[in-house]
């Protein structure tokens, strides 16, 4: 790993944390506008043209102050309109950490988790969640000792049983239910049917068609009892691309049968990425931010997951776990 190490002056920190913060392009457009106001910006001040006397420097607020912006959170720095928003007092507020109340994706030892129902409910409640959702594999994950109709009726007896005497969390019975190469789920829909959430994902087959993939996504949300997509592309970050679809038409496709889209928090997906996550705020597809978590430990990862969403635009409205528990449970079954 190269690291630079740069030491600067207190007056110069605000200029060179903004400097190094975001993309080059913000930071041309951002000079841009410096220069046509009369002054020069550089990773040392925002400084006059005629006298080079500095007017900004020390933090990044009074930066975008004296450019009469509004102050640009980092996570928007991309020069995809930011800039515009900023100086008609127009930015998102976007959406917070603990404005998220619940994750909705975690396995237990009963599939690939290292974790009982009760210690990753425990561990949920710790975060300050009110509720939580236990979905573990479907059977086509044999590696994953996935569940068959009748352990995953089994195991939703269980999770019906911890929910009863577990004070101050409530714990959802869902599945991670496998989309199949033909685009079916993995499970009988008569157990489907019992789950409050259903989290329909593609682990098989990555190498079909855009195509073939297009058209078993879109069969996976004809299914009545798909409530989200998870990891939507597949993608693994340095291991393995994202496979070929067409997001356009899975997202219309979602926005029409009112099934959310996975933003899967877990730093080795971050699927949906942050240009997807923006298709998806244009179609008005709603968005649930998980971990995706087999370890209690891997709650606090919830974290990349919130910065992805910012760097995408997203409010709390946008995200359905934002929401208090009896209208998350509504929301999540295609009443947004």
């Amino acid at each position: 790993m190269q690291v630079d190490v740069r030491l600067l002056p207190p007056d110069s920190f605000g200029a060179a944390m903004q400097y190094f913060t975001g993309s080059k392009a913000h930071n041309v457009a951002l000079r841009q506008r410096a220069l046509k106001m009369g002054y020069t910006l550089s990773e040392y001040s925002l400084a006059r043209l005629d006298n080079e006397k500095t007017v900004a420097g020390k933090t990044e607020k009074e930066i975008y102050a004296a450019l009469k912006l509004d102050y640009i959170p980092p996570e928007l720095r991309e020069n995809l309109g930011e800039i515009d928003r900023a100086a008609e007092h127009a930015l998102p507020k976007l959406i917070e950490q603990s404005d998220l109340q619940g994750d909705v994706h975690m396995h237990t030892v009963e599939t690939d988790g290292r974790n009982s129902i009760e210690e990753m409910a425990e561990a949920a409640r710790a975060h300050g969640y009110r509720y939580m959702a236990i979905t573990d594999h479907s059977k086509n994950l044999a590696f994953a000792n996935g569940l068959d109709d009748q352990r995953a009726v089994e195991h939703i007896a269980r999770i019906r049983a911890a929910n009863d005497k577990m004070e101050g969390i409530r714990i959802f019975a869902g599945i991670e239910v496998d989309i199949l190469a033909d685009g079916t789920l993995d499970l009988s829909d008569s157990v489907l049917e019992q789950m409050d959430i259903v989290i329909a994902s593609v682990h098989s087959h990555f190498n079909q068609s855009a195509p073939e993939m297009t058209d078993r996504l879109l069969k996976a949300l004809e299914n009545p009892n798909t409530s989200l997509i998870g990891h939507p592309t597949g993608r693994l970050l340095l291991r393995r691309d994202a496979f070929a679809l067409d997001m356009d038409a899975v997202l219309k496709a979602a926005a029409r049968k009112k099934v959310a889209m996975e933003l899967n928090a877990y730093p080795d997906r971050l699927d949906l990425c942050d240009r997807h996550l923006r298709l998806a705020k244009q179609y008005e597809v709603k968005i649930v931010i998980n971990t995706d978590s087999h370890h209690t430990s891997h709650l606090d990862k919830i974290r990349y997951g919130v910065l992805q969403a910012r760097r995408a635009w997203l409010t709390k409205t946008d995200v359905l776990n934002t929401l208090p528990p009896d209208k998350f449970a509504k929301a999540i079954r295609h009443a947004w």
